[in-house]
């Protein structure tokens, strides 16, 4: 059977498929550095599986609203309230299987074919493949390392045309692990009010910021902006919650509507029971989100200082998320070449920057202890040693 010419453009994520061969080779007992996968190695704190048991025994598996739970979006939106500065109510809030079907969902409501997005590149590599699925246009922009990876207002005011519709942002950013700062919001901000666009706002690294920077959702800086402007979040970074697939969108109402629509016929509410663990994690201490960051603060220093005595390998400093973005290009290798062959030589796994829209970069991720960040960083030291 031919496939679809939806899917025919739609192509595997990379990052994705290299987590996967990197198991395998780790389950066939082949000692391999894992760098690849953007998720924390810690497990998901205690209170919160605690939740989701007791919701079991009292009987919490039958269907959820589609929209979900509705304590837990009333959390969700007195989370954006109190620490977002953004107005929203649980009616603006819609829950979702995680941060990818929060995304997919907005712009299936908002793009008709034709319809322009534009993404600064390097970007998270589901961005454009979402686009395609809802028949829009990827407009990539590209930004530059001396910036650090982040769009300006004047290179957004040039991309703009008359079917341009929608901007998506992601602040701190993946794979770069870059933050806008207060003035660069604002004034993307002026351009997308003047163009009258939306923008979904990723903010699922939010809490993991590093000392130095602080995170301004770019709904927060007018009531008008805040009408233009949905903001993508989730639980799966912030406390260790990736397999729970708790995501969230919080949006214009009229927006929402048409998710919950879109929703209730595709998945449906999100796992009951999960949502109980998501209410805890909003509901209890937040501890064990500074304990991550402190841990990821510790790693962040290591792999920065072991970085910067490996030559000709080029990396800023991420103000956020868990990531380093390393300039390879004065090796004479494409990112593929190099990713494919440090697995193979070195046995580890990072993913290539082919993957963000970037052919000179990998994304190493340090979401792990730091035994592993020191076996493999000596690995890519040798590896780089023998390129010479």
């Amino acid at each position: 059977m031919q496939r679809t010419k939806r899917l025919q453009c739609v192509t595997p994520s990379v990052s994705a498929t290299l987590s996967t061969q990197a198991k395998e080779m780790k389950s066939s007992g082949i000692d391999v550095c894992i760098f690849s996968v953007g998720e924390p190695d810690f497990d998901t704190p205690v209170h919160i599986k605690q939740a989701a048991k007791q919701a079991l025994d009292r009987g919490k598996t039958k269907y959820s609203p589609p929209a979900g739970h509705p304590r837990f979006r009333e959390l969700i939106a007195d989370k954006l309230r109190r620490e977002n500065q953004l107005a929203y109510q649980a009616e603006n809030i819609i829950v979702t299987n995680g941060g990818k079907q929060s995304l997919f969902n907005l712009i299936l409501a908002l793009i008709e074919a034709g319809d322009e997005v534009i993404i600064p590149s390097p970007y998270w590599t589901s961005y454009p493949e979402i686009v395609k699925l809802a028949n829009g246009i990827s407009v990539i922009i590209s930004t530059q390392a001396e910036n650090d990876y982040k769009i300006t207002a004047q290179q957004l005011q040039k991309a703009i045309s008359s079917q341009t519709k929608l901007l998506i942002l992601n602040s701190p950013g993946n794979p770069t692990g870059n933050v806008y700062s207060e003035a660069e919001i604002r004034s993307l901000a002026e351009v997308v009010l003047e163009h009258n666009l939306f923008v979904v706002s990723d903010e699922i690294y939010e809490k993991i910021i590093y000392k130095g920077a602080t995170h301004l959702s770019i709904g927060a800086v007018n009531q008008e902006m805040l009408h233009h402007t949905a903001v993508s979040g989730g639980l799966s970074k912030s406390h260790a919650m990736t397999g729970w697939r708790l995501g969230y969108i919080a949006a214009p109402i009229p927006v929402i509507q048409d998710m919950i629509a879109i929703q209730s016929h595709s998945t449906s509410g999100v796992c009951t029971f999960a949502q109980y663990g998501g209410i805890a994690a909003l509901e209890g201490s937040q501890d064990c989100v500074s304990q991550m960051l402190e841990a990821y603060t510790e790693r962040r220093q290591y792999v920065l200082k072991t970085l910067a005595t490996i030559s000709n390998l080029d990396c800023s400093s991420p103000q956020g998320a868990f990531y380093v973005f390393i300039d390879i290009s004065q090796t004479g290798l494409t990112s593929v070449e190099f990713a494919n062959a440090l697995l193979t030589e070195q046995k580890v796994a990072v993913v290539p920057g082919a993957a963000y829209g970037v052919d000179n970069c990998i994304r190493l991720s340090y979401a792990t202890n730091l035994d592993s960040l020191k076996k493999g960083l000596d690995r890519l030291a040798n590896f780089r040693a023998l390129l010479n």
